[in-house]
């Protein structure tokens, strides 16, 4: 994931987003696979204060960091999403 991606999917978590699950049934009927049943799921997920706080503590620290620093901020970062969709996907 791009540096670009990363920012617009804290972005998405700093501002709460909607989404929706798509779950279907099929059956085989003369061979065929038919559609038997489908159900749709939305939720929202409001925002996230720890990525907003991110957001704003990101934007007046990197300016002064060197190739280094910001490199292991930025795995810092990474590391701190993916335990926040792991918490997520847990709940």
């Amino acid at each position: 994931m791009s540096d670009e991606g990363i920012r617009e999917a804290l972005f998405k978590c700093a501002v709460g987003f909607d989404t929706s699950e798509v779950v279907e049934e099929y059956t085989v009927d003369e061979g065929e696979l038919k559609l038997v049943k489908r159900k749709v799921t939305r939720r929202d997920v409001p925002p996230d204060i720890k990525a907003v706080k991110m957001l704003l503590d990101g934007e007046s620290e990197v300016g002064g960091m060197s190739d280094e620093e910001l490199e292991e901020r930025r795995n810092r970062l990474i590391k701190m999403l993916k335990e926040d969709i792991d918490e997520k996907g847990r709940t």
